[in-house]
């Protein structure tokens, strides 16, 4: 295991966070959680459980602590929406390498402007993982995938993952890798959530409306650089586990704050920059932000 004495410094060990800080733990790597209080207590007195049916059931007594330790190597792994409360704590710790995890496009821009002297890698992951609990994690996807731009094949953050047995791709430019994962992980995410159901059933809900989002979702995406047609689209959706289901999904039906504009958000304000008419992808974000708000609208 690659290991300098640098700590790697996973904020946000929730579901996403939490299985990489196992991971890593399990094979040696130098890495330290980042919680609030309650959570920190709580991972620090029972550990991280996974369950995965490829990883295996294990607990991983990560250690913990409720802020970055500085000139950390990190590994950024909260919501969208939950970055403005994230920086200036993170800053204050004056990390060497943030590779971001987050969902959506527009949190880079935001890293950038924290970070200017900081080597700053916008990385995609692709994986099912649920929190069970404040300590137990459920990886539910036959795959763990992190895609980093070609900048990122030196980076000591992509070596210990690659070697704690995660896949992990480098190649092409940042924003590429970035909306690389948004123009599959926006219907996934919409559909699940819009109909409450896993992405099998959610496909085959309304061929017409699913149709429809994914010609948009492929407009926007070569309007900003990656070039997608809706059949390459609905290739890639047709590839993922069809009881595959979104954390957007389960975040909104459980009440709790989403990822709603770091997705959906973000492709209609896209599409709005280049002049491209989204109406379907429109109609399917307002009902999602009503149900947000607790006020559902009518189909």
């Amino acid at each position: 295991m690659f290991n300098d004495g640098t700590p790697i410094a996973v904020v946000g060990p929730g579901a996403v966070g939490g299985l990489i800080a196992a991971l890593l733990h399990r094979h040696g790597a130098n890495v330290v959680a980042v919680a609030r209080a309650g959570t920190a207590r709580a991972i620090s007195s029972e550990g991280l459980t996974i369950h995965s049916a490829l990883l295996g059931d294990w607990t991983a007594h990560v250690p913990v602590q409720e802020s970055v330790p500085a000139g950390a190597r990190v590994i950024l792994a909260v919501k969208a929406f939950a970055l403005p409360q994230t920086v200036p704590a993170l800053a204050a710790a004056e990390p060497v390498e943030i590779i971001s995890l987050l969902n959506g496009v527009e949190h880079m821009d935001h890293l950038r402007r924290a970070f200017p002297g900081t080597t700053l890698l916008g990385g995609a992951i692709t994986v099912e993982a649920a929190r069970k609990s404040t300590t137990v994690v459920e990886h539910r996807s036959p795959f763990i995938k992190i895609a980093v731009p070609e900048a990122g094949a030196t980076s000591a953050v992509v070596q210990a993952l690659d070697q704690a047995g995660v896949e992990v791709a480098t190649g092409g430019s940042g924003p590429a890798v970035l909306w690389t994962k948004l123009r599959f992980l926006a219907p996934l995410a919409l559909l699940t959530a819009y109909w409450d159901a896993p992405l099998g059933s959610a496909l085959g809900r309304d061929e017409q409306l699913r149709a429809r989002l994914i010609e948009e979702i492929s407009s926007v995406a070569t309007a900003e650089g990656l070039p997608t047609g809706p059949a390459e689209l609905s290739k890639i959706l047709a590839t993922l586990p069809p009881a595959m289901r979104s954390s957007l999904q389960s975040d909104l039906s459980a009440g709790r704050e989403s990822e709603i504009e770091a997705i959906g958000g973000a492709i209609i304000r896209r599409a709005q920059e280049h002049g491209l008419p989204v109406p379907t992808t429109i109609k399917v974000v307002t009902d999602l932000r009503h149900r947000q708000t607790g006020q559902p609208q009518t189909r």
